[in-house]
C-alpha cells in the first residue's frame, strides 16, 4: 500500500507528509501536467521532508516527444537531482509514432541510478498500452504511473487492473490521474491495486491558503485510510477464499 502526493509547493508537500503520504512527487506547473521543479523548491523540500522526494523531469509542457537539446536538458536535470540527494526521478519519453522511446528512456534510467525511477503518464498517450508496458519494463524503470490510457483513473480502472496483472512482479503499477475521493473505494475494488498517486489539490478559489492546506492534509489522511481499509478487505477476502 502506498500513497504518493503530487505537490508543486513546499507547503503542499508538508501538508501531505502530515496527512500520512508515503512519498512526494515534486513538480511545478501542475496546470499543464507538471514540469521540473525549481532548484529552490527542490532543495527546500528535500531538506524539510522526512518522506522520500521524487522529482519530475520534464523540461516543457505539451507532448512527450523530446528534441535532442531537450534530452540533454533532462540528463542535466537528472544529474542535479542526484547531487541534491533526491530519492527518485520521474521520466517518460515517446517517439513520433506513439511508441515508448525505449533507448533514450533506458539511458535516463541508467543515468539516474542509484535513484529510483518512475515512468510517468506519457505512457497513457502510447498507441498500444500492452506493448508500451513491455517497453517500459525494458527501460529498467522501477514503476509505471498510469491512468490506464483514460482521462482519469476512475474511467481507466479496468485497464489499470489489467496492466497490473500483466506486469506481475516485473514492475510496480501506480494508479494516478484525476483521483477523486468520492469514487476511490469503487476504484480500489475494480482495479485491485493499492498504490496511488494524486494531487488532491483542486480547491475552491474562495478559500484561503491556510484552509486549502488543512483540507489537503485531511484529504491525504482520508485517502490513506481508504487504502488501508480496502487492502485489509482484500486480504480478508483472499484468506477466506
Amino acid at each position: 500500500m502506498l500513497f504518493e502526493l503530487c505537490a508543486e509547493s513546499l507547503e503542499a508537500a508538508l501538508a501531505g507528509e502530515r496527512g500520512g503520504a508515503d512519498r512526494i512527487e515534486l513538480c511545478s506547473e501542475l496546470d499543464c501536467g507538471g514540469l521540473t521543479p525549481s532548484e529552490v523548491l527542490r532543495d527546500a523540500a528535500i531538506e524539510a521532508l522526512a518522506v522520500p522526494v521524487h522529482l519530475l523531469i520534464r523540461p516543457r509542457a505539451g507532448d512527450f516527444v523530446f528534441s535532442s537539446s531537450e534530452f540533454e536538458q533532462m540528463k542535466r536535470q537528472i544529474d542535479e537531482a542526484r547531487r541534491a540527494r533526491a530519492a527518485g526521478v520521474v521520466v517518460g519519453m515517446l517517439r513520433n509514432d506513439g511508441t515508448v522511446d525505449v533507448e533514450r528512456s533506458r539511458e535516463l534510467v541508467a543515468r539516474a541510478r542509484p535513484l529510483e525511477v518512475t515512468f510517468h503518464r506519457a505512457f497513457d498517450q502510447a498507441r498500444d498500452l500492452g506493448q508500451a508496458l513491455e517497453d517500459v519494463i525494458a527501460t529498467g524503470a522501477d514503476r509505471l504511473l498510469t491512468s490506464g490510457g483514460a482521462v482519469d483513473i476512475h474511467r481507466g480502472a479496468d485497464a489499470i487492473g489489467a496492466l497490473h496483472r500483466l506486469a506481475g512482479d516485473r514492475m510496480e503499477i501506480v494508479a494516478g490521474g484525476g483521483l477523486r475521493l468520492e469514487n476511490l473505494a469503487e476504484f480500489l475494488r475494480r482495479a485491485e491495486i493499492f498504490s496511488l498517486h494524486g494531487s488532491l489539490g483542486r480547491r475552491n478559489g474562495a478559500l484561503r491558503k491556510e484552509e486549502c492546506l488543512r483540507a489537503l492534509e485531511e484529504d491525504v489522511r482520508r485517502t490513506v485510510r481508504l487504502l488501508r481499509s480496502a487492502q485489509c478487505e482484500r486480504s480478508a477476502a483472499r484468506s477466506h477464499g
